[in-house]
C-alpha cells in the first residue's frame, strides 16, 4: 500500500513542475488527497460495505471538490491536475498514467444498469472541461482537448478536439516532436480554448463565406470585363439580401471567436 502511495506522488513530479517536495504534494494536492480516499472506498466497495465506501466518497468530495464513485475502476500513477468539478461515474474504468484536469467530466448517457461510463486507456490526456460521455473506449495515449464533447470511441494514439468532439490527429508521429507541433497548431490544448473548440461548426460556416466573398468578388471581375469587351452587355443585378436574416450574427461570431 505505501509503495503504491509513493508511485502516486512520484506521478505528481512527473506531471507537474510546479511540485517542489513529497510533503507538499502530500499535503497540498486535492487530486492525491481524492486518489487516496477513492483507494479506500473502492476497497469497501468490493468487499460489499457499499454505504460505507459511498459515505467515503462524499467525504471526499467536500474536502478535495473532486467525485469519484466508489464502483470506478482506476489504475496507477494516475493523477487529476487542479482537480475542482471532476466527476468520475461508477462503472468508468481508468488506465495507468492518465492524467485529467480540472471540470472534467467521465459521465454516463443512459439510466439502465450495467455499463454506462466511458474506458480510458493507458496514457490518456483529458483537458480541462471535456466531457466523455457513453460506454465506449478512449484508446491508449489519446488527449482529449479542453471542453471537447466526446460521445464515440477514440483510436490510440489520437487527439480529439470541439463541440462534437472530433479527431484530428489519427496516429502517433513517429517524432513526437512533430505531434506535439500539429497538435499545437490544430488545437489541442489542455487548458485553454483555441480557435477550433468553442464551435467547430460555427468555424466550418465562416471558411463557406469567405470563400463566397472571393468568388463574388472574381465574379464581379469577369462581368466588369464583359461589360468592357461588348457595350451592350449588362450584368444581371444580383437580389438584395435581406439584413433582418443577419441580425445579432455578429455578436454571435464575436463570442464564438473572441481572440478575432
Amino acid at each position: 500500500m505505501f509503495a503504491r502511495i509513493k508511485e502516486d506522488i512520484q506521478s505528481v513530479f512527473h506531471r507537474d513542475p510546479a511540485a517542489r517536495n513529497a510533503i507538499e504534494v502530500l499535503t497540498c494536492y486535492p487530486g492525491l488527497h481524492a486518489l487516496l480516499f477513492h483507494r479506500i472506498s473502492h476497497w469497501l466497495w468490493m468487499n460489499n460495505l457499499k454505504w460505507l465506501a459511498r459515505f467515503l466518497s462524499s467525504l471526499s468530495r467536500w474536502f478535495t471538490g473532486i467525485e469519484i464513485h466508489p464502483g470506478a475502476k482506476i489504475g496507477r500513477r494516475f493523477f487529476i491536475d487542479h482537480g475542482m468539478g471532476v466527476v468520475i461515474g461508477e462503472t468508468a474504468e481508468i488506465g495507468d498514467d492518465v492524467t485529467l484536469y480540472q471540470g472534467v467530466t467521465l459521465g454516463g448517457t443512459s439510466w439502465n444498469k450495467g455499463k454506462r461510463h466511458p474506458t480510458l486507456k493507458d496514457g490518456v490526456v483529458v483537458g480541462a472541461g471535456a466531457k466523455i460521455l457513453g460506454p465506449f473506449e478512449v484508446g491508449e495515449g489519446a488527449k482529449i482537448g479542453s471542453n471537447a464533447v466526446v460521445t464515440k470511441p477514440v483510436p490510440p494514439g489520437a487527439t480529439v478536439v470541439g463541440i462534437p468532439g472530433r479527431v484530428i490527429v489519427k496516429t502517433p508521429e513517429k517524432d513526437d516532436s512533430k505531434r506535439r507541433h500539429m497538435e499545437e497548431k490544430i488545437g489541442f490544448d489542455a487548458y485553454g480554448l483555441s480557435e477550433e473548440m468553442p464551435d467547430p461548426v460555427a468555424r466550418s460556416i465562416r471558411s463557406i463565406l469567405d470563400h463566397m466573398h472571393t468568388v463574388d468578388m472574381r465574379l464581379e471581375q469577369i462581368c466588369k470585363s464583359l461589360e468592357r469587351l461588348d457595350e451592350n452587355y449588362r450584368s444581371p443585378n444580383l437580389p438584395p439580401l435581406n439584413t433582418e436574416d443577419f441580425e445579432g450574427v455578429q455578436d454571435e461570431e464575436s463570442q464564438s471567436f473572441p481572440n478575432k
